[in-house]
């Protein structure tokens, strides 16, 4: 459905960081970065986020983000390159900005009222994570991540003669 919701939403196919199970979460994109070629999502229910916790153990094996999808290398976007990516998207969505200020509110359990140290205090609760496709030599490539995961399961499966 990726050409539907077009770069509003992505798809992240990502490896349980214990069972090797793939997992795939629907994030929204909250910014992007042309210059380095990345999308950028929150990880809404701060770093308990299961997915969170996966790509801290595992890169992601697939984002399918409008009718594109790659093998992507993230990272941890420090706090002020956050707030600023914050602030955009607050601006690029003022008419709901209550609406979003109401559930972030909700999401960290106290009154964001979108000023600029709230929204610092906001990002270190909230990490947000840049996605973008990875270099041949950054990271294996997803078919390499799969074996692992199948190497992983063999190990730990108790064998039946």
């Amino acid at each position: 459905m990726g050409w539907l919701l077009g770069r509003r939403f992505l798809r992240l196919t990502h490896m349980g960081r214990r069972s090797g199970r793939l997992y795939q979460t629907v994030l929204e994109v909250v910014g992007e970065n042309g210059a380095r070629n990345e999308v950028i999502v929150v990880a809404g229910l701060g770093r308990s986020a299961q997915w969170y916790r996966n790509l801290q153990v595992h890169e992601a094996v697939e984002v399918a983000i409008a009718g594109e999808r790659f093998a992507p290398v993230h990272r941890e976007l420090s706090t002020n390159e956050a707030a600023a990516v914050i602030a955009d998207y607050e601006r690029r969505n003022r008419y709901l900005a209550p609406l979003i200020r109401r559930l972030l509110s909700w999401l960290v359990g106290w009154r964001y009222d979108g000023t600029e140290s709230a929204r610092h205090r906001l990002v270190a609760e909230l990490p947000l994570i840049g996605l973008r496709p990875a270099r041949a030599d950054e990271r294996p490539a997803a078919s390499e991540a799969l074996a692992d995961r199948d190497r992983f399961r063999e190990a730990v499966t108790p064998r039946v003669r």
